[in-house]
């Protein structure tokens, strides 16, 4: 289309163009034109020029005095034109062929154009004798070479030219051409094109204004005819703000006129095409004449220009660019010469840094950070983000469903929005405190600029806290024996430290401790128990048949050291501290309590203070006299006898306690009743016998032996010919003890006593003991463990057979092993389970055991109250061998 005087355009949307000229002819081709390609040379020098966005939208110009256009007498103008268009949309490479023609009149008597690439000046070749003639319906004149006899003979008629540089410069019109400058004549004018930036061509300063200024004097061979053409384009001239474009041209160009001028008609437009007096208020383009300048403004973003994004350094930055043009008519003074002026004038802005901007949507409550990005123009695409531990595309963003939206807007600009859940795993997690969580989000946004792929990135930073975090708790209960502890997981589960005031000092609840306390859990809790006798239990208080014991938990946050939770549980458990039995016997046991922790019970004694316990360890000392001894007071009441006696610490014993320097006071008393005169009434009454019982004598021998296990399942024994056996230190031995050659339901073996021994000899020394008084050795770091025994194939009667199990070890002194094997050696009882009593109450199962289980490491066995001696067996196992390979030393 003819867009505006002396041009002509087609405008082309997102392709890649290439050009060739089709030129009428009848004598190269067999459609009628000449193919010329189009080069960026060719272009500048016969008057076309090509203007593409980033985005491949293209538009075509072309003088209508340029190459290859059908001139028809200056009035109609006829150019064809092929197109090469390729791009992405497209499969392969399309010919497109466009042809348009256009009119144009009347023409000035000089003009100029300046295009994208190139400068133009066309005069007009008139004398006072050429003819006028129509053309069109067209008043013209006739050609100047039929005015100029013999002009046409030679080629354009011109003969050569001379460059103002300033200073002149001749060539001939060969010499021009091949440098790149255009020169011809139509039937009316003279045409000179010049492209930028030529060796011919000078910079001059109007008005404060830099142009750049070709001139030049063009001699014809026939008639001497000299005609002068001069062409002045502004390079400069432009005033940015942030809001505004301001375009400063030179009133009066003084390399195009000496003299004053007139201005008869100022034009402006965009793209070459004029805009009216509407047009340009609805846009708010402003066109004004002062006395030095013509000023065009246009606001920045005006809907005839568009933006960039551009990123240098990494950072996000835009321009806009739009292609005003002015169009001047002067005459000067005292003449009626008149010179039409117009400007295509591309402009774009410096470049404008628009950071982009993070905002924060986030609601606490629904617990998702909620990030919009922007704002960009249409060319930016988001590529990737970037969190602390990984890269995510946009789709992998969104198959982890963090819903990355693109949101576009009515002028063209758009952002992007992210949903992160606080719960996911690329959210960092702090408390600041016991009850507040703290969700921190680092990342990086991959942002990419289209179409020269430059990539740029922009960081964010969200921060949110929620009063959200569910605390652990602790809850306990007591029977008659154990604490019972459970703890519940908050929201964090178990990111916390379970810690015990185990023997005094606040101990972890370690694997250790978990298994001493048969620790059980699940995904929501976990639950020990704590036998009231255990370390961890502190005694407070201790009656006659009681005793309170108190066990204290504490739930901590490391390493911040905040206590979650904490319990302390105290209960009353049955405990008998004294025993008076009918035979003038007395036992006794004394608790160290907690508000005498110094105390080392192995030094109390009765009033004779040559009556020491039976045994001791760090928390319990038992006695057992008899009331006639050891001090023991008689006081008599009415029909009551008293006994008296006392344990507590000698004076002057000339020993400190084992855990301070001081000693305690200890007073404990025990008291006996009985009553002087007690009558029972029995009934009585005899029934005659027929006969007189006899009895049933039987003889028989009962067998006791004990067996080494292959392994804990007991299928497998070692037999006399695999003795001496060899172990690894700590490796676990399993024993069987049994009763042989009975099915007698109404027998129970008990261990009462198991003990080690470097020798085969039962009594020899030094010696180690694994099972007292049926119960485990509690000095022992690694205390014996009892195994369950159910009937199957091979047992028919569970009671028959005792199974534990101890780990190896051997004896040293003075950090020398004496011997690498062991002996083991047992006493089992025999029991009637129909007579429950004592050590036959079950294995580790009389109620004294509590106290008899705490006796001095090293001392030796005592007798029971009752003497069960005739139904004791006695077995011994080894030789078992410690292996070299893997030595420790038992201390």
């Amino acid at each position: 289309m003819c867009v505006f005087r002396r041009l002509v355009t087609w405008i082309l949307l997102s392709v890649a163009v290439s050009g060739q000229f089709r030129r009428p002819s009848s004598k190269h081709s067999s459609n009628g034109t000449d193919i010329i390609p189009l080069s960026h040379t060719l272009a500048a020098q016969c008057g076309y020029s090509i203007e593409s966005d980033h985005w491949g939208n293209t538009k075509v110009f072309a003088s209508l005095l340029g190459c290859y256009v059908d001139n028809q007498a200056d009035v109609v103008f006829t150019f064809g034109l092929r197109l090469r268009l390729y791009g992405d949309g497209l499969s392969e490479q399309v010919e497109h062929d466009v042809t348009e023609t256009c009119s144009y009149s009347p023409w000035a008597s000089r003009e100029i154009l300046c295009d994208r690439n190139y400068m133009e000046v066309s005069s007009l070749m008139v004398t006072p004798e050429t003819p006028v003639k129509m053309v069109a319906g067209q008043q013209v004149h006739d050609s100047w070479e039929n005015a100029i006899p013999d002009a046409a003979v030679a080629p354009n008629g011109i003969w050569k030219m001379t460059f103002h540089t300033p200073d002149p410069k001749v060539m001939l019109l060969t010499d021009a051409q091949r440098a790149g400058y255009g020169a011809m004549v139509t039937q009316t004018r003279l045409v000179i094109r010049s492209p930028y930036n030529m060796a011919e061509t000078y910079s001059v300063e109007v008005a404060g204004v830099p142009m750049e200024v070709f001139s030049v004097s063009t001699y014809y061979k026939i008639g001497s005819l000299i005609v002068d053409s001069a062409a002045a384009c502004p390079t400069g001239g432009v005033v940015f703000t942030e809001k505004v474009i301001t375009w400063h041209v030179p009133r009066r160009i003084t390399p195009l006129t000496s003299s004053t001028v007139k201005i008869l008609e100022t034009h402006m437009g965009i793209y070459g095409q004029r805009l009216d007096k509407i047009k340009m208020a609805a846009r708010h383009y402003k066109l004004s004449v002062t006395e030095s300048h013509i000023i065009i403004e246009i606001p920045v973003g005006s809907p005839d220009g568009y933006y960039k994004s551009h990123a240098p350094d990494y950072a996000y930055h835009i321009t806009y660019t739009v292609e005003p043009m002015l169009e001047l008519l002067w005459r000067a003074e005292n003449t009626q010469a008149d010179t039409r002026y117009k400007v295509l004038f591309p402009i774009t802005t410096p470049l404008m840094p628009r950071p982009p901007h993070v905002i924060d949507n986030t609601v606490h409550e629904q617990r998702v950070f909620d990030i919009l990005l922007g704002i960009f123009l249409h060319d930016v695409e988001l590529i990737n983000i970037t969190f602390t531990t990984r890269v995510l595309t946009v789709a992998e963003c969104n198959a982890r469903g963090f819903d990355v939206q693109e949101h576009h807007f009515a002028n063209g600009s758009k952002t992007f929005s992210i949903r992160v859940p606080f719960s996911d795993e690329l959210v960092l997690k702090r408390n600041p405190d016991p009850l507040t969580t703290v969700y921190f989000l680092p990342l990086v946004f991959g942002l990419l600029v289209l179409p020269d792929q430059t990539p740029f990135p922009h960081p964010a930073e969200l921060e949110a806290s929620r009063e959200d975090v569910v605390l652990p708790t602790i809850t306990g209960s007591c029977d008659q024996e154990n604490f019972y502890f459970s703890v519940k997981y908050g929201s964090q589960q178990d990111n916390f430290q379970t810690m015990m005031l185990h023997a005094g000092s606040w101990r972890e609840l370690d694997i250790e401790l978990a298994k001493l306390y048969s620790l059980t859990g699940n995904g929501t809790h976990f639950s020990i128990v704590v036998p009231f006798t255990a370390p961890a239990a502190a005694f407070e208080l201790v009656n006659f048949k009681s005793i309170r014991a108190r066990v204290d938990l504490l739930l901590l946050e490391m390493p911040n050291m905040w206590q979650l939770d904490d319990l302390s549980l105290a209960c009353y458990f049955p405990l008998t501290t004294t025993e008076c039995y009918a035979n003038g016997t007395v036992t006794a046991l004394a608790v160290k309590v907690e508000s005498v922790s110094n105390l080392n019970p192995e030094y109390l004694t009765l009033r004779d203070q040559s009556c020491k316990p039976a045994f001791s360890n760090d928390r319990f000392a038992f006695f057992s006299f008899k009331l006639n001894s050891c001090g023991t007071t008689r006081t008599f009441f009415d029909n009551v006898m008293l006994y008296e006696n006392e344990i507590a610490l000698p004076y002057n014993t000339g020993k400190q306690s084992r855990k301070g320097p001081f000693t305690p006071e200890y007073r404990h008393t025990i008291s006996c009743y009985y009553l002087l005169n007690y009558t029972k009434t029995m009934a009585f009454r005899a029934s005659p016998r027929s006969t007189n019982p006899v009895a049933d004598p039987g003889v028989g021998h009962l067998v006791v032996q004990i067996r080494l296990s292959q392994g804990s399942s007991y299928a497998l024994f070692y037999q006399s010919e695999d003795y001496p056996v060899e172990k690894y230190l700590r490796q676990p031995l399993y024993f069987e003890v049994e009763l042989m050659q009975s099915t007698d339901p109404k027998i129970e073996v008990v261990l009462e006593n198991c003990w080690a021994t470097l020798h085969k000899d039962r009594t020899s020394l030094p010696s180690w003991d694994l099972i007292i008084d049926s119960c485990e050795n509690p000095d022992d770091l690694y205390l014996t463990v009892f195994h369950p025994v159910v009937a199957d194939t091979r047992i028919q009667v569970p009671a028959h057979i005792k199974r534990f199990s101890i780990k190896m070890f051997t004896f040293t002194k003075d950090a020398a092993v004496l011997k690498e094997q062991l002996f083991v050696h047992c006493d089992a009882v025999l029991c009637d389970t129909t007579k429950p009593d004592g050590i036959c109450s079950g294995q580790c199962a009389n109620a004294l055991s509590y106290a008899n289980s705490f006796r001095p490491t090293g001392s030796k066995r005592g007798l029971s109250a009752t003497d069960a001696s005739q139904y004791k067996k006695q077995s011994s196992s080894g030789p078992v061998l410690l292996s070299n390979s893997n030595l420790f030393w038992k201390i």
